[in-house]
Formats: structure tokens, sequence, C-alpha cells
């Protein structure tokens, strides 16, 4: 015998219902209607009350007010049926019927996660910062290269190849097969920022590989086909250096809206600022490799780049903390916060140290050792702040709440029509 199933279980329990009130309902007695007609005794009080008692004979006026005090008593039985049907109704619904479903908590939807959190690990967090120092290497090369400084060109373009190198590989990592990052390449979805990724990687890959490559024109020999060689890879080199400067803004801002475009709730609300963020980071990060590769004399572009990258960077820090309500305790809590405190620290004190420390060599360094670090806890802090709201259903529910609520109360009519005209 199968149990029955939720329907059955319905109509069941209403029929018990039903047999409940049926059994609590009070008994009305049938009226004993008199047969005589000639006659009314009355009472005491029912001559206190009005009533006329006549002894005489069959007057019409006798029937009628023996029908209406029948009639009045009737509708007055019934009142106090109704009223305490109503009554019990009342009780049962207002607090003594049991509630079957228990109330909700921020734990988990029926046993669930209410959100699935990201199955990224550190290696995506690491690709954060590894496409952001190749993005904004490349444009320290192109700074050195149109200034013409070749210390920052060659230190630029050189530290580009590496980092999108790294990049390739972490992806790979987390793709599982270099093969997915090819099939990737079959469709162009301009809605999908990881579909606008993997052909900015293909885009920037080989032009900042060409690039570097060019800068071992001066080793080559001068004769022969090396030497021939060696006098075609640098305008070659300018032209894929400018090239990959042009993709390096898109590099180190899609990560920001790859990350936004998620259901992850601290990094979806944070969409207007991530890109932000990214951007100034990878500037800031292409400066710490000007400060630490370039003299003094030639470090300039970097020194400015500095200030722009740690503007933009702490401005979005700034409003990722403060903006989202809720939403922001993510990044100023726990490990999260630490990591981009320390990032604004370091921030702080790498620009400080590049425009103080002009002349010397190993303030240089420090502060583009600084700039660096404080790009990668950015990056990490951004990365594990998301992963923390995913993990908390607090960060879901409460804001959807809100939400409903704002929509509910932007739904309501006015006051003056929300009572319909009187006739």
């Amino acid at each position: 015998m199968t149990p029955p199933g939720p329907v059955g279980d319905r109509f069941r329990r209403f029929r018990e219902r039903l047999a409940a009130e049926g059994d609590d309902r009070p008994q009305v007695s049938d009226e004993r209607r008199s047969t005589a007609s000639g006659t009314a005794a009355t009472s005491g009080e029912e001559f206190a009350s009005g009533a006329v008692a006549t002894s005489g004979g069959d007057h019409p006026n006798d029937r009628g007010t023996a029908a209406s005090s029948r009639r009045g008593d009737l509708t007055a039985r019934r009142s106090t049926e109704a009223g305490g049907r109503q009554g019990r109704r009342g009780r049962r619904r207002g607090g003594g019927e049991e509630l079957r479903v228990p109330e909700a908590e921020f734990t988990s939807y029926y046993g669930r996660p209410i959100l699935k959190g990201p199955v990224w690990k550190w290696d995506i967090a690491a690709y954060l910062f590894t496409g952001g120092l190749a993005a904004g290497s490349s444009l320290l090369a192109a700074g050195g290269q149109l200034t013409g400084r070749p210390a920052l060109r060659r230190a630029g373009r050189v530290t580009a190849l590496a980092a999108v190198s790294a990049s390739a590989v972490f992806l790979v990592k987390d793709l599982g097969r270099p093969a997915r990052f090819h099939h990737m390449l079959r469709v162009a979805k301009p809605t999908s920022p990881m579909s606008m990724g993997t052909w900015i990687l293909t885009a920037y890959g080989p032009a900042a590989g060409v690039a570097a490559i060019a800068e071992a024109a001066g080793v080559l020999p001068r004769h022969g086909l090396l030497g021939l060689a060696g006098r075609a890879l640098p305008p070659i080199g300018h032209a894929a250096g400018l090239l990959a400067a042009g993709t390096a803004p898109a590099l180190a801002t899609y990560t920001g809206v790859l990350l936004a475009d998620t259901a992850v709730p601290s990094w979806h609300e944070a969409y207007p600022e991530l890109p932000v963020i990214f951007a100034g980071s990878a500037l800031a990060s292409g400066a710490g490799v000007g400060l630490l590769a370039a003299p003094p004399a030639q470090a300039g572009p970097a020194r400015r780049m500095a200030v722009a990258g740690a503007a933009l960077e702490l401005y979005g820090a700034h409003r990722v903390e403060t903006r989202l309500g809720l939403l922001s305790e993510p990044y100023r809590l726990g490990r999260p916060g630490r990591l981009l405190r320390a990032g604004r620290l370091l921030t702080a004190g790498g620009v400080a140290g590049a425009l103080l420390g002009r002349r010397s060599r190993v303030v240089g360094a420090l502060s583009g050792t600084a700039l660096l670090a404080a790009s990668v806890l950015t990056r990490f802090g951004i990365f594990y702040g998301g992963v923390a709201s995913a993990r908390d259903p607090r960060y879901t529910v409460v804001p959807q709440r809100e939400r409903v609520e704002a929509r509910r109360t932007g739904m309501d009519l006015p006051s003056d029509r929300a009572v319909p005209p009187a006739v």
C-alpha cells in the first residue's frame, strides 16, 4: 500500500477539521410553538419589557406579536452561533494553530545551501594579480618607449611577458585542460565577460610576447641572417608594444566585470567599483616595476603612474567598504578586511616614498616593492571578501528582503486612490 500523496493528506486534514467544528458547535433546541391562539400569559418580566398580554379571544395582534417574538429569538440565536464560530476561527488562526513550516533561518534552504559559493581557489586570485601586472607593465613600457626611456621600456616588456605567461598557467590550471581555452575561441559573445576575456588575452599575449622578444635585438650579431632579424625586430617590437598597451586597459578591467557578473553578493553589488579598483591596482603594480628596475632619472612616468593608480585604487576600495551597506561587511571583517587594510597602508607608503625619494634608488626600490605587495593584497582581499559573502546566507537573504520591501512600498497606491470613492 502506497502512502497517501500530499493531496490526500490535505483532504483528510480538511475532513477532520470539519468534524471537529461540528462537535464543538452548540446544539440549538427546537422551539416549542404554542398552539393556543386564544390566550397568552405574560410574566412580570415580559410586562416590564413592553409585551402586551391579553386574556380575550383570537385577536390578530396577538398572533403577530408571538410570531415577531419567535423570529427575534431565532435571529438572536443565529447571531450567537455565528459569533461563537468566528471567535473559535479567530482563535484558531490567530494563535491556536501550530505552524507546519518552521521559521526560516540563515543557515540553509530546505537542507540545501542558499547560494552555491564560487569554486575558484587561490590560483584565480593570483590570476587577477598577474593579469593586472601584465597590463600595467605594458602601459609602463609604452610610456618609456614614447618618451625615450629604454630602462622603463625594457623592464615593462619583460615583466609583461612573464606576467601574462603566469596568467595563462593559472587559467589553464583552473580550467583543467588547455583545450578548454581553445574551445572558448569558437564563439565571440559580447555579453559574456569570460568570452571577451578570452579574446582579450588572445590579442594581448602575442603582442606582449613579440614586444619582449624585440628587446633581444641588441644582443644579436650585426651580420648575416641574425643581423637582419636584429634590424627588423625594433620596429616590429614598437608596433607590438603599442598594440599591447592598447589592449592593456581591457585586460586590467575585464576581471572586475567578470567577478561582478556572478551571483556572489559582495561582488555583484560592487559592479561599479571593481573595474576601478582593478584598473588602479594594475597601474600601481606597473609603477612598482618601473620604480624597481629603472634609475631615478628615468622613473618619472612610473611615479606619475603610481599616483594615478593609488588614487583610483583607494577611491574604489573606500566606496566598496562604505557604499554597499550590509554587503560591505565582508570587505571590512576577517581576513579580507585585514588584507585590504594592509594594502591601503602599503599603497599610501609606496606613493609617499616614490614622491619623496625621487633621487634615491633604494627608496624607489622600496616604494616599488610596497606597491607590488599592495596590489597582491588588494586582489586577494577582494577575492576572499566575495567568497565570504557567498558562504554566509545572511548576505543573500537580507538584501533580497529589503529589495522586495522597497518594491512593494513603491507599488502602493497614493492615499487619495487607495480608498474607492463612495457612490
